[in-house]
């Protein structure tokens, strides 16, 4: 039974990326799709890979990280040593995330004071002068 080669325009249309990113990880060598002349086609297993990129990338994983997890697992098809590095490396991103979040809520509460003081300034300087 011959394997289900997929083209690059319809793994665009199965992930929703662009030509131009599925290019990007193939020459990042996350990717490894057969070539027939100018054609690429994406096995099974490119497609496994590539839904497991765009879930670190949205996890924030940088493209080392899913790249050492990715290398893990084609060297070592030991998928429990697989997840611990996986889960240490989510531990940390999410640790990173909350920090992010936190900075973020104080950013937004400043620049919010920061805004009621500038309203009432622009207020108080719309109002007509009082005769004096």
């Amino acid at each position: 039974m011959s394997e289900e080669l997929l083209t690059i325009r319809q793994m665009c249309a199965e992930f929703g990326v662009t030509p131009r990113t599925l290019r990007f990880y193939e020459a990042k060598e996350l990717l490894f799709p057969k070539r027939e002349g100018q054609h690429r086609l994406f096995s099974r297993r490119d497609r496994a890979r590539l839904k497991l990129i765009l879930r670190g990338k949205r996890f924030g994983f940088s493209l080392e990280e899913i790249r050492q997890l990715l290398d893990m697992y084609d060297r070592d098809d030991s998928e429990l040593k697989q997840l611990r590095k996986t889960y240490d490396i989510a531990c940390q991103r999410l640790a990173d995330m909350e920090r992010q979040r936190e900075e973020l809520t104080e950013a937004i509460a400043d620049l919010k004071q920061e805004l009621a003081w500038g309203e009432q300034v622009l207020r108080n300087a719309d109002r007509p002068k009082a005769a004096e």
